[in-house]
């Protein structure tokens, strides 16, 4: 899955592997799912990788050059997952005020800084802690190559920023932004200026695939909480991209529980996601060789 460290690619991207988030639920479940095709056999290798919030974890861990076999060790084995912080807010009760808050709101920049405005004034964890948890994630990860991009939110400007090798910006620094959920993690400043979840934005960010002839999308989250997806898949799709979409099914909903952010339904969500790779009938997952 690694690509090459270096400059921008000389080739046309053909195939992009989109990872959505779904808090540590969703990191889980997306590991579960690409280890249950890999054992199929499926081919998994992409020209580019998009991570948004939990998306981003899964994007760095698996270009990372780690085998999936050991990542999804690392979250069924109670010895080898790492320590999480522990939320006092359910993610989809925040996600309903979050709802509120931007109700009415048609711009879309307007609604991601009111979003943000929630973000910068919400008591959260100390930034070092949450920043530790991030960094334990990679275990070290640095950029494979410029054909990983990771999502954040600008928490002032509202402005979507997609951050790539090219930037120079430390890969957990990255990661820890697309993952800063408003209200619960604090956000994370980059070169002075102040990020949240990708997810503010977009729940998966599936347009940055734009220019590829396949695209997978695993979108943790179900439909109706990440509802900009299907326009665009729709807009992928008029571009002539052929683009398939995994949401977990109906075990791994039940694996997953009402709250995503919580570190214990990873095991469950990783063996959940795992079962359910082996009933998928997917083109981009064309077998090796």
């Amino acid at each position: 899955m690694r690509g090459t460290p270096g400059g921008p690619r000389l080739h046309p991207v053909t195939r992009a592997l989109v990872l959505g988030g779904g808090g540590v639920a969703g990191v889980a479940w997306e590991t579960g799912l690409l280890l249950g095709l890999a054992d199929r056999g499926a081919d998994l290798t992409a020209d580019l990788v998009v991570g948004t919030s939990a998306g981003a974890t899964t994007a760095a861990q698996l270009t990372s050059g780690t085998g999936l076999a050991e990542l999804y060790r690392r979250q069924t084995e109670p010895t080898a997952q790492v320590r999480e912080l522990v939320p006092t807010v359910s993610l989809l009760a925040l996600l309903d005020e979050m709802a509120a808050r931007t109700e009415g709101l048609a711009d879309p920049a307007d609604r991601r800084r009111a979003i943000g405005a929630l973000a910068l004034t919400a008591d959260t964890p100390d930034p070092a802690a949450r920043h530790a948890v991030i960094a334990a994630r990679l275990a070290g990860a640095g950029w494979p190559a410029d054909d990983l991009r990771i999502t954040a939110v600008d928490a002032v400007s509202g402005d979507v920023r997609v951050f790539t090798a090219a930037d120079g910006v430390d890969l957990v620094d990255a990661v820890a932004a697309s993952c800063a959920v408003p209200g619960i993690w604090p956000p994370v400043e980059i070169g002075g200026r102040r990020y949240v979840d990708g997810g503010a934005a977009s729940t998966n960010h599936a347009d940055l695939a734009t220019g590829a002839t396949a695209v997978l999308v695993l979108a943790p989250m179900q439909p109706d909480r990440a509802p900009e997806l299907a326009e665009e898949v729709a807009r992928l799709r008029t571009t002539g991209a052929e683009v398939e979409v995994v949401h977990p099914d109906e075990a791994s909903v039940a694996a997953i529980g009402p709250d995503p952010l919580d570190p214990a339904v990873r095991a469950a969500s990783a063996q959940a996601g795992r079962r359910q790779a082996s009933a998928l009938s997917l083109r981009w997952t064309r077998p090796a060789g």
